[in-house]
């Protein structure tokens, strides 16, 4: 292979509006250029919000197929029980709805480039069949026996690490491995230093010429504290940063102090706030939805040493009746309680106070300790029988909705899923979990 030039580069850079000078991104393009006038599969990893779609279209643009069509999808966009038929398309009838037959992205896109985004979403029935495109160039329609020939070419990408996915049985080994012919790693916006300051001018440029502004200007300080704030977000996070900046700022000379009121908190509990793992291919974030839980669940517990601090002090201070905190003393057993029931001051009598408190042992118990007024006595006692002769758990609850929704709409899943809230993918996991019919 002939070497690629600095000016080579440059001049790609410029094409496809790329902007930064950093090595990690000049090695990537240098890569994308070099498997450009090849047929090899390509796979590009990296962060959300890092830029990997401007990766496939250098591809594409400078190889062989730049005259024949060129499709982006994201995988993780499509519903599980569809995406079959988008890819691979249909025959009339195959499944209900299919009124006519439907060419597939791979039918289309025959003698151009298909992107693949988000390939780690992709179910492993599907995976089956992209193997087989991969290999042969052969795929199948969905309700059809016919054997169908297409030439494409394959650029993938994915924010997740795929070989964790293949250990956790989520990805097919072999599928990676045909993917992963040419690897490219599109770095995350916190490793490519001062490219942050050259993009941040971009954007508040751009938008001072679209609304006839003048642009916000950044001091040294300010382009420092940029510099070593991590963007958890990448440049879709650092291009809405600007853009309120130029938007909200009366000053067109930002200083530290003002661009740092504009930054996010970097403890912030938001999920996309969580740390990345170390290395190329790990410096992208690979949460699960246990992993979350896991965080929402550790700032609860949080939240209720907080509370339990909060009644301790407001008993202490005379705000709560000793004879309550008596029968709730399980709730404080793993605090430090110096001061003894007897000794506090005793406070006002005539309010109802409702605690509740949920046991460690027993997930599913509750456990409701009620002071009220005489009056009240037989209301609320009825409340309470009403609610242990209702309860129901969660998944009787969430199988029961999901059930009414799908007679309700004839158990079409499309309807069903959206007067549930949630997408048809999630609805059609549900139904295989809860086993309904």
């Amino acid at each position: 292979m002939v070497p690629i030039s600095e000016s080579e580069i440059l001049s790609v850079k410029q094409r496809f509006g790329i902007i930064g000078n950093s090595p990690l991104l000049n090695h990537a393009i240098q890569v994308a250029m070099q498997a450009s006038p090849t047929e090899m599969t390509v796979l590009i990893t990296g962060e959300s919000g890092s830029g990997k779609e401007s990766f496939s279209k250098i591809i594409h643009a400078l190889s062989k197929r730049k005259h024949g069509k060129f499709i982006a999808i994201n995988c993780g966009a499509i519903p599980e029980g569809t995406i079959d038929s988008e890819l691979f398309g249909h025959e009339k009838g195959s499944f209900t709805g299919a009124h006519e037959a439907r060419k597939g992205y791979f039918e289309v896109t025959d003698g151009g480039s298909i992107f693949l985004d988000e390939i780690g979403e992709m179910p492993l029935g599907t995976q089956a069949r992209l193997l087989r495109v991969l290999e042969n160039g052969e795929f199948i329609k969905v309700g059809s026996s016919k054997v169908l020939k297409t030439d494409v070419r394959v650029i993938a990408a994915t924010n997740v690490n795929l070989l964790k996915a293949v250990e956790k049985g989520k990805f097919r080994e072999d599928l990676y491995y045909r993917l992963n012919t040419v690897p490219i790693f599109v770095p995350p916006l916190r490793q490519r230093g001062e490219d942050m300051v050259l993009l941040f001018r971009k954007f508040t440029t751009d938008f001072s010429e679209k609304y006839q502004v003048k642009p916000i200007v950044l001091t040294d300080e300010a382009k420092i504290l940029l510099t070593k704030f991590p963007f958890p977000g990448n440049i879709r996070q650092l291009k809405n940063l600007a853009e309120q900046i130029s938007l909200l700022e009366q000053e067109r000379e930002v200083d530290a102090d003002t661009l740092a009121r504009y930054l996010p908190n970097e403890s912030s509990t938001l999920p996309a706030s969580l740390p990345g793992n170390k290395g190329q291919q790990d410096t992208f974030s690979d949460f699960s939805e246990r992993e979350i839980l896991y965080k929402v669940l550790f700032d609860m517990k949080k939240d209720m040493t907080e509370l339990k601090k909060l009644i301790l002090e407001s008993y202490r201070s005379g705000g709560l009746d000793q004879t309550i905190m008596k029968k709730h003393q399980t709730l404080f057993d793993d605090m430090d309680t110096e001061t003894p029931y007897e000794d506090s001051p005793q406070p006002s009598k005539n309010l109802p106070l409702v605690l509740e408190s949920l046991s460690d042992k027993k997930a599913h118990t509750e456990e409701k300790e009620v002071a009220r007024n005489p009056y009240e006595e037989d209301i609320i006692e009825d409340i309470l029988h009403e609610e242990d002769d209702h309860s129901l758990s969660l998944e009787k609850k969430e199988k029961e909705l999901i059930t009414r929704a799908l007679k309700k709409h004839h158990n079409k899943r499309k309807y069903a899923a959206q007067d549930l809230g949630i997408s048809e993918r999630t609805l059609y996991r549900k139904i295989k979990q809860y086993d309904i019919e």
